[in-house]
């Protein structure tokens, strides 16, 4: 199901790091994170999501992810901006 919200998804935000920048910017209405992912890439971005309370899904992997994103490498984190 996830996988189909972010494929369906106008806009999204691939990579850690730009989606910190868009949590801290407030764009972010929901945050996906690959459970296969390391715990060091993705820690981050959960905890911002919990300070700023917004809704953080879990999937099983970064391959499916990255697929659902329509590019050829894994995903860690994908932020659904508003």
């Amino acid at each position: 199901m996830s996988y189909e919200k972010v494929s369906q998804a106008y806009n999204i935000i691939v990579g850690t790091k730009q989606t910190i920048k868009a949590l801290k910017n407030g764009e972010v209405k929901e945050v996906v994170v690959a459970e296969d992912a390391d715990q060091r890439v993705t820690f981050k971005v959960i905890q911002t999501a919990k300070e700023l309370q917004v809704p953080v899904i879990k999937v099983d992997s970064m391959k499916k992810l990255g697929k659902a994103c329509g590019i050829e490498v894994g995903a860690a984190t994908v932020a659904i901006t508003n």
